[in-house]
């Protein structure tokens, strides 16, 4: 979440006044992410998240989205809710962005994550996988492997600009990468972007999933390794096995994992530190300066497809550890 497109009071409250939750008391701009612009508004009837979607997000996939939270929150999953508004629409516009209201979690992102933390995660994204399986609606993944060959063609200077050399490296891995990329693995709605930022806990679990803006129809395997790169690396680059372990272990107490699915784990986690890659260069570079946000710094994914690189094999992520 973040802040890119600035409204004022007035303009708020005439949003709100179509929906039934009270007088707008305050809001204040978020601005950790990097894709939305994001408030928290205090309301007679409580708290609530203002989204304005901004231009990398497609209005017509709107309806997906916020259908899907709808669909994952009646099956227990703690997610947002989107807000209808009297009409019953959940989608409208304001300040030129189309917007929608969503419920406010409790909870608290963790900054410090322990391995108890990363068997919850996984806990929490099986459950996520077998409560979409019954959900009526698809969305193609538009960050997929076809996307990243034609980012990797359109890449070469940038790539170049920020490591000399980079490009031919990356190349090499997107050619490994899609000789070896699975084809017939289980596969379903997916969040695509389960980041700590994006995850609240409370007590020691799960007690939120948010920021479901990149939900799409790919493979089940795919999302856990994009939870791997995002959960399973310190602070100073190196992988924790025992973390990936916990993850794992989790997930597995709620979807057990075919034998495919264990076996094209490196290059599902390699697939994922490439797409994060490509997207990080791009924001590391065309941020606005006055945006309310911080570019996150692509050389944590490099040094992740590096790993995936050399990895062993399955060992290498820590099934068997707890």
């Amino acid at each position: 979440m973040a802040v890119y497109t600035q409204v004022n009071a007035d303009q708020v409250k005439a949003f709100i006044a179509n929906y039934d939750i009270g007088p707008l008391e305050t809001y204040v701009g978020i601005a950790d992410g990097v894709e939305n612009t994001n408030y928290l508004l205090f309301t007679g009837s409580g708290r609530y998240i203002l989204t304005l979607y901004e231009k990398r997000v497609e209005e017509s996939d709107l309806p997906f989205f916020l259908d899907l939270m709808d669909h994952l929150s009646d099956r227990g999953i703690p997610c947002p809710v989107p807000v209808h508004d009297r009409a019953g629409n959940t989608l409208g516009r304001l300040a030129g962005r189309p917007a929608a209201l969503v419920t406010f979690l409790e909870g608290v992102a963790r900054s410090r994550i322990e391995p108890v933390h990363c068997r919850s995660v996984g806990r929490a994204l099986a459950r996520l996988h077998s409560a979409s399986s019954d959900f009526g609606e698809s969305r193609p993944n538009g960050l997929s492997l076809g996307a990243w060959k034609q980012t990797l063609m359109q890449s070469e200077v940038r790539l170049e600009k920020y490591d000399s050399g980079l490009y031919q490296e990356v190349r090499d891995d997107f050619l490994h990468i899609a000789e070896a990329w699975p084809k017939s693995l289980p596969e379903g709605v997916i969040h695509a972007d389960l980041f700590p930022d994006n995850v609240f806990f409370k007590d020691g679990e799960v007690s939120g999933l948010i920021d479901f803006y990149f939900a799409c129809n790919d493979l089940f395997a795919y999302d856990l390794a994009i939870c791997i790169n995002a959960w399973c690396f310190e602070r100073d680059a190196d992988f924790n096995i025992t973390k990936a372990g916990a993850l794992l272990k989790g997930y597995e107490e709620n979807r057990k994992l075919s034998a495919g699915e264990i076996a094209a784990l490196p290059v599902l986690c390699a697939g994922s530190a490439m797409r994060f890659l490509f997207t990080r260069l791009v924001d590391w570079e065309t941020t606005p300066s006055s945006a309310m946000v911080r570019p996150k710094d692509p050389a944590e994914y490099l040094g992740r497809l590096r790993f995936h690189r050399a990895a062993r094999g399955p060992d290498s992520y820590g099934l068997g550890t707890s």
